[in-house]
């Protein structure tokens, strides 16, 4: 291990934020749970029992089998199977990297136009500010879900439900992302107006630094703690749109499946008795966006000493 390597860890271990991590359970918890998530997901291959999109090892005659420690549960099953006769388990991690993918994706996205169009509107102001909210302020008068069902009806009725299917996860990523960028925009446009009166940026026009280096060199990096902060919001709000719009048949067919169609699949079923179609990956969606919304708050908390508690 370098020197310059051990130092970074060092002053890490020396840095508030390290200090005020260690000293919040709840936050610490939350952490643990997320990665837990995050890399059962990602790694879902490996710990998946079984491929849902594997149709050689669906057999329908398993369909609606409950979970393992019920009467009439299978121990190669241990959370029960779905309509189709896959393994639960198996699509509810397949699912959740989906989701995931979906939530990280969109929030890039919301991310790139909200900086920008934020920058420009705070520090170029005038008719560009003017401009750029109204845009905003537009947007915002759109719900995230009257998009995507006015963008899938469309698509849907132009192109047809599979072609639909096969870019379904693109088109939740574009969706969820452009109706969601004023957040952000907001957030560094205000961060932007304070930050832009101050001295450092009086001495880099008195350099001849230009408007491109000013704003992204010298602004940006001082707006990035609400930037992080509400991102984390936004990841969970994604993760419940992904999941509202695929309940409502305009997200992920249950054929790819996502937390948001796993619902959905189950929901017929449940006065059937067979619950755990939706009931297991619906505890699954609320445990993930409370660990997120408990990291956000937790983050909030910390980059606001005035709310830090300690």
């Amino acid at each position: 291990m370098t020197t310059a390597t051990v130092s970074r860890w060092d002053r890490f271990r020396e840095s508030f934020l390290w200090y005020s991590f260690k000293r919040d359970k709840i936050a610490i918890v939350s952490f643990v749970v997320f990665v837990a998530i995050v890399l059962a997901g990602v790694f879902a291959p490996l710990f998946a029992p079984a491929d849902p999109y594997d149709l050689a090892q669906i057999n329908i005659m398993n369909s609606e089998l409950p979970p393992v420690w019920m009467a009439g549960g299978d121990a190669q099953f241990p959370l029960g199977t779905d309509a189709q006769g896959r393994d639960l388990l198996s699509t509810i991690l397949y699912g959740t990297r989906v989701s995931l993918l979906i939530g990280f994706g969109a929030v890039l996205m919301q991310g790139a136009l909200g900086i920008l169009f934020g920058l420009l509107a705070g520090y170029l102001g005038g008719r560009v500010d003017a401009v750029l909210m109204r845009i905003a302020d537009v947007q915002l008068s759109f719900s995230t879900l009257m998009v995507a069902i006015i963008v899938g009806a469309v698509f849907k009725a132009s192109f047809g439900n599979l072609m639909f299917g096969e870019i379904a996860i693109y088109m939740l990523i574009v969706i969820i992302g452009i109706a969601e960028w004023p957040q952000i925009a907001r957030t560094v446009r205000a961060s932007v107006l304070a930050e832009k009166k101050k001295e450092y940026v009086d001495a880099a026009k008195v350099m001849g630094f230009g408007t491109n280096r000013i704003m992204f060199r010298h602004i940006l990096p001082n707006t990035l703690s609400p930037i992080f902060v509400i991102s984390t919001v936004q990841i969970a709000n994604a993760i419940i749109s992904e999941a509202a719009l695929s309940f409502l048949g305009l997200g992920m067919p249950e054929t790819q499946p996502s937390l948001g169609s796993l619902i959905k699949s189950g929901f017929d079923y449940i006065q059937s008795g067979s619950w755990w179609i939706t009931l297991i990956p619906g505890l699954v969606l609320v445990v993930l966006v409370l660990v997120i919304n408990l990291l956000g708050d937790w983050l909030r908390d910390m980059m606001n000493p005035r709310l830090y508690k300690g």
